[in-house]
């Protein structure tokens, strides 16, 4: 479910829910049933958002096209979340028993699979630069997951490293989807080119938010437990300031656990007590308002009600508690 926030474009967004329903229609039932699984948890539909958002600040007129690509930006994205879960031994997803969880392993690698291939389907009916901007986000993200996997309880990890992640599965498909909404809605190159950059620092504020919910949220507000970063052995950028800055007992202590293939439940608890102690989530909360601020700049020559609304999807994702 898209949130409650209107940025004009309310009624674009129930055509790409009606779009996703119908575009999962497979001759095989139950394929379309772990599909129709996964695309009905809902989520915020941030990547939709953000293409409508881009279509519509070039003035784009083709809103069919629009919805089209927004659905396949959002039927891609949730392909990877299914993957995702596998990789990582995720249990909930968006409130509810994640797809490998309820389905299985190897049904769910399937589904997955079909997700894409009905993103790129769909997306497949625009035009040339849209299919091959959304190819390129897809390869860098099975690069990002690749490389996280290897990286996974890696102490020695560096901010530059997470920022290079972080663009890899999160920051550009967000991008490409701007892109592409740019490109549907025959923007210039100079729009294209904002667009495409506003996304990619939008994803990455979009990222350390995440993190910092991980460590801080309320955990019914996400739907899943606190600590998965953890629990999981990506080092997040609160993991690295904590480890950068905290006190030496505390570094030595945070380290002592990060670094352990697998935690207890009272390791994950006490390693999210000693980076809130470090002052860590402060601290990438002020890395991420520069990355708003970056995604703010991107989009101050556009005519003062787009810009608006897309400054405001900036401080909506920098605020956002879920």
């Amino acid at each position: 479910m898209a949130p409650q926030m209107d940025f004009g474009i309310a009624k674009e967004l129930e055509l790409v829910e009606k779009r996703l329903k119908t575009s999962l229609e497979s001759e095989v039932e139950y394929l379309t049933e772990i599909a129709s699984y996964s695309v009905k948890s809902g989520g915020k539909r941030i990547r939709p958002m953000v293409t409508l958002l881009s279509f519509k600040a070039v003035n784009g007129t083709d809103v069919e096209k629009a919805v089209d690509v927004a659905t396949a930006i959002e039927l891609i994205h949730t392909g990877s979340l299914i993957h995702d879960d596998i990789n990582d031994g995720g249990e909930l997803r968006r409130g509810q028993i994640s797809v490998p969880r309820r389905f299985g392993l190897m049904d769910s690698i399937i589904a997955g699979d079909f997700l894409f291939s009905k993103g790129f389907e769909i997306g497949g009916q625009t035009t040339y630069e849209i299919v091959r901007v959304t190819a390129d986000a897809c390869s860098s993200l099975a690069a990002g997951e690749i490389l996280q996997r290897k990286f996974r309880c890696d102490i020695s990890q560096t901010v530059e490293r997470y920022l290079d992640l972080a663009e890899r599965k999160t920051s550009r498909l967000i991008a490409a989807g701007a892109k592409a909404g740019a490109l549907v809605g025959e923007g210039t190159e100079e729009q294209v080119k904002s667009l495409g950059e506003y996304g990619r620092t939008l994803g990455i504020t979009f990222q350390i938010i995440d993190d910092i919910l991980d460590v801080i949220g309320d955990e019914k507000k996400l739907g899943k437990r606190v600590g998965t970063d953890i629990k999981d052995g990506s080092i997040t950028l609160l993991s690295i300031h904590a480890l950068n800055d905290g006190s030496k007992s505390l570094r030595d202590e945070l380290a002592s656990i990060l670094e352990k293939k697998e935690k207890t439940e009272e390791e994950i608890l006490r390693s999210l007590q000693l980076i809130k102690e470090s002052g860590a989530p402060e601290q990438a909360f002020q890395d991420a308002s520069r990355f708003a601020q970056l995604a703010r700049n991107q989009v101050s020559s556009f005519d003062d009600e787009h810009k608006e609304r897309l400054m405001n999807f900036v401080d909506f994702i920098l605020n956002r508690d879920s």
